[in-house]
């Protein structure tokens, strides 16, 4: 994914985009100061051609994103080796163009960032936390997980969504930069991310959270990732976050679904690049067996209460499905959300498309009913 940490680049959150440069000591947001409708961004926002094959429900502000991101002619990222396949362009790239085209601003952001480095075992990891400028806290702590298969992209591509959830829940958010493979196996990101949320955990007074108030976040394979550290404070039996929220979450290792057969080719995620990231992070094909992957084989007992939320046109749609029948089964709380005719990755981009928006304005809710 394109990124560079040590020249500006725009971030959107919620109805905003921001412009930000970040380097590992600190990380601050500035933005320009007017706003733009919902009409007029609808109105700005037209398909050039007809809906794909692979998703004919297809929101046509989704599909002007999939439509810019194809323009930029990047190779297949399953041809490519993971160095090079982190230089493809992301959504983020799409959104931010399409926003700067259409001259798209928005308000200041009500968060401020800094860079934190951590050990972990074998190594060093980085933490962006954000935090709100109003309300002296102490403040509900998120640990959130970004996406990528394991492989690709990091705190930058997901901006937006760690700080819409900073923002509209009013909570301090620590965003996971855990190392990625192929260079670090499985259960390196695992193993990471619990660390990280150990971290959080001893640092909340340190931090102005509460550490009584803690929910885990994570999407696509960061939604694995949230999960198994619900799992894995509840085996250590450490404190356990208060709520957890899945989003699109790598939830079993069956590429054979309804939901990978019917998206099979579809953008920005299909079946051939989720076989990709998996031999990419996995030793041998059969740790996806593993109940850390195959969470819908897990005990799934215990965990905090869930709200999975799933996009229609996504191979990992049934995942999402699978895992809130399971924990359902175990008895554990979940509100599962699914929403009509968007893609993988339409969580941040709710600066254009309003089932983002939505999708943001529930989780903010569940998570601030959790927090309660």
């Amino acid at each position: 994914m394109k990124t560079n940490l040590l020249k500006p680049i725009i971030f959107f959150c919620g109805t905003a985009i921001f412009l930000s440069a970040c380097t590992s000591e600190t990380e601050k947001s500035t933005t320009a100061d007017s706003t733009i409708t919902d009409s007029t961004r609808n109105a700005a926002l037209k398909p050039v051609g007809p809906a794909p094959e692979w998703g004919k429900t297809i929101k046509p502000e989704m599909q002007v994103i999939i439509e810019k991101l194809s323009s930029y002619g990047d190779k297949p990222l399953e041809t490519l080796s993971a160095t090079d396949a982190r230089k493809n362009h992301a959504p983020t790239d799409a959104v931010m163009d399409l926003m700067k085209q259409n001259n798209m601003v928005v308000p200041v952001a009500t968060v401020d960032t800094a860079g934190r480095d951590i050990d972990v075992e074998g190594g060093k990891i980085h933490l962006r936390i954000y935090t709100p400028k109003t309300g002296s806290g102490p403040h509900p702590l998120i640990v959130y997980y970004h996406g990528g298969g394991f492989v690709i992209a990091n705190v930058d591509v997901y901006n937006a969504s760690a700080q819409a959830l900073a923002e509209q829940v009013g909570a301090i958010v620590v965003s996971v930069a855990y190392r990625l493979a192929p260079e670090n196996k499985f259960p390196t990101a695992h193993n990471d991310a619990f660390a990280a949320y150990e971290w959080a955990i001893k640092n909340a007074v340190d931090l102005k959270a509460d550490p009584a108030k803690i929910a885990v976040v994570g999407e696509s394979a960061g939604g694995n990732l949230a999960a198994n550290v619900s799992i894995m404070a509840r085996n250590k039996h450490i404190m356990l976050p208060v709520h957890e929220v899945l989003i699109y979450p790598i939830a079993q290792a069956d590429m054979n679904t309804e939901s990978y057969t019917m998206y099979a080719n579809a953008k920005p995620l299909n079946k051939a690049m989720m076989n990709w990231f998996t031999e990419k992070y996995l030793n041998s094909m059969i740790e996806a067996q593993d109940s850390r992957i195959s969470l819908i084989n897990a005990d799934l007992k215990g965990l905090p209460s869930t709200t999975i939320i799933t996009a229609e046109i996504d191979p990992l749609h049934d995942d999402g499905v699978m895992l809130a029948a399971k924990l359902k089964a175990a008895g554990v709380k979940v509100n599962a959300k699914n929403y009509e005719g968007v893609t993988h990755e339409f969580f941040g981009m709710s600066p254009l498309v309003p089932e983002a928006k939505a999708a943001q304005a529930y989780v903010a809710e569940q998570l601030k009913a959790a927090f309660k």
